[in-house]
């Protein structure tokens, strides 16, 4: 499974700042934010819920993982997504870096994988 997801019974904005202030916690910086659902309102005039796609990364982590894998940019940042349901709940994806650097068969970025995921696990644990 390439994501991890936790079901949350409150609205969307307060979900995005929950998990804004989580990842902040782990020391995990959004670098942009992408309104999927603006989007498709805009360019195919869709409607759907709220969808919103949060690019997140940590600068030391970064640089760690361009060291070990020039290449790596290919797979980087990585992504939250905050999903409003139908029902009035959200649901909050965290792209498993684990499963997703584990792409480049290279044992350094497995293990910098494996302490990114250990910190979205406790962003995932606080909400």
């Amino acid at each position: 499974m390439y994501s991890l997801s936790v079901k949350l019974n409150s609205d969307f904005e307060t979900t995005v700042q929950r998990v804004t202030a989580a990842l902040q916690q782990e020391k995990l910086g959004i670098l942009n934010e992408i309104n999927v659902d603006t989007v498709l309102k805009n360019k195919l005039n869709v409607e759907m819920p709220r969808y919103r796609i949060l690019n997140v990364c940590s600068p030391t982590i970064g640089h760690r993982l361009l060291n070990a894998d020039p290449d790596i940019g290919a797979l980087l940042p990585c992504n939250v997504l905050v999903r409003e349901e139908y029902d009035g709940t959200t649901t909050v994806i965290f792209m498993d870096p684990v499963t997703v650097f584990g792409l480049t068969e290279n044992a350094e970025v497995i293990a910098i994988a494996q302490e990114v995921k250990a910190m979205l696990m406790r962003v995932k644990a606080a909400l």
